[in-house]
């Protein structure tokens, strides 16, 4: 097939397992086209963590008539028994001739390892197309996979001079619909969303997922050092998400005992005064939580960045002007830098334009 071709059937690949963003756990979000004879035979996508993979999915619809065709897969097919069989193995069997790959798994259980299998079964593999694209969709796996810590992705909305909030602490709305609508896709893409306890005192949200189509709801993460998390809050009561607080061990044990007797878990990330960040998230990713929406204030926006521990940075801006000075909350709240040299610079970035709210993105370039 020609390149024109490759890159529409590798792109339908990576917008079907784009949909399915939110759904597969710590697993990778993976598509797959088959294609015979110029028609498309199968489609697939990896939907929940241990069931069927895409390859297997599209394998399934093309029922028996995959022999000599292409398969265009997003992420390089698995060459291990885990909870499922190896894709690689199935290709093989079907008879596929032809595969290509977007890009390689870091899994170390896999790693070049699927690509080689198929390859020694004279199947004509080829590695690399639309590469970036399948980088980025899966750059939460990614992280885990390679660290066992989740991927942080800080979203805040301000106005144009940088505030979350009045001098009164009003906040509702900064953003429009639109973008709103935008943070609840992101909340339905994650498995966690964090913020600080002084973000539930001042405004005791739900920290669910609200979307015209329902939702996956994420496991609601309290940052809270004294365990000051009221009984009568939201993340409390409502029931419709686990909610995790991470303290310090020097918490008091009777606030704890009525959290637990609540339904809430609650773990130690350090032994205080405040919760040791770094402990935080490498507990959280033991718990295999792979990802996470950071929604707090400026002061948890500020440590997380500060620590290096913010992957993606997802900022809305609405065409407003607060003012307030020191007394209204800015998105970052750290000692900062001295020199604009040293300033945390962002990467790759994405600009949208959604009515008239501004959401810019990108990836903090590593402190060295």
């Amino acid at each position: 097939m020609d390149k024109m071709n490759d890159e529409f059937y590798m792109s339908l690949a990576l917008d079907m397992a784009e949909r399915a963003q939110g759904q597969t756990g710590i697993n990778p979000v993976v598509g797959c086209v088959v294609v015979k004879d110029g028609a498309m035979i199968g489609i697939g996508t990896h939907l929940q963590r241990g069931t069927g993979h895409a390859e297997v999915h599209a394998l399934n619809m093309a029922a028996g008539k995959a022999q000599g065709s292409t398969a265009y897969v997003t992420l390089e097919p698995c060459s291990h028994y885990g909870i499922t069989p190896p894709c690689s193995q199935r290709l093989i069997d079907e008879g596929v001739a032809r595969v290509v790959v977007a890009c390689e798994d870091p899994n170390p259980q896999v790693a070049g390892r699927g690509i080689a299998m198929l390859r020694e079964q004279g199947i004509d593999v080829e590695v690399g197309l639309l590469r970036g694209r399948a980088l980025r969709l899966n750059e939460k796996f990614i992280k885990y996979i390679l660290t066992k810590q989740p991927f942080v992705t800080l979203k805040s909305a301000s106005t144009l001079d940088g505030k979350i909030a009045t001098r009164t602490g009003d906040s509702k709305w900064i953003s429009n619909a639109e973008a709103r609508e935008l943070v609840h896709t992101l909340r339905h893409r994650h498995q966690g969303i964090m913020v600080g306890v002084n973000t539930v005192i001042a405004d005791n949200p739900s920290l669910t997922t609200r979307l015209n189509v329902p939702g996956r709801n994420p496991l609601r993460i309290i940052i809270d050092s004294s365990l000051r998390l009221p009984l009568d809050s939201a993340v409390v009561k409502d029931g419709l998400a686990p909610t995790v607080v991470v303290t310090t061990e020097a918490a008091d044990p009777d606030r704890k005992a009525a959290l637990l007797a609540a339904g809430v878990q609650v773990i130690a990330a350090g032994s205080g005064p405040r919760v040791d960040l770094q402990a935080a998230m490498a507990a959280l990713g033991a718990m295999e939580i792979g990802s996470i929406l950071l929604e707090g204030g400026g002061t948890l926006n500020g440590a997380m960045i500060a620590e290096g521990l913010v992957n993606r940075v997802v900022l809305f801006f609405a065409p407003k002007i607060v003012g307030g000075g020191a007394e209204a909350a800015g998105t970052f709240d750290f000692a900062g830098v001295e020199l604009m040299r040293d300033a945390i610079q962002l990467e790759g970035l994405e600009v949208e334009v959604l009515g008239d709210n501004v959401c810019i993105s990108g990836t903090p370039v590593p402190q060295h």
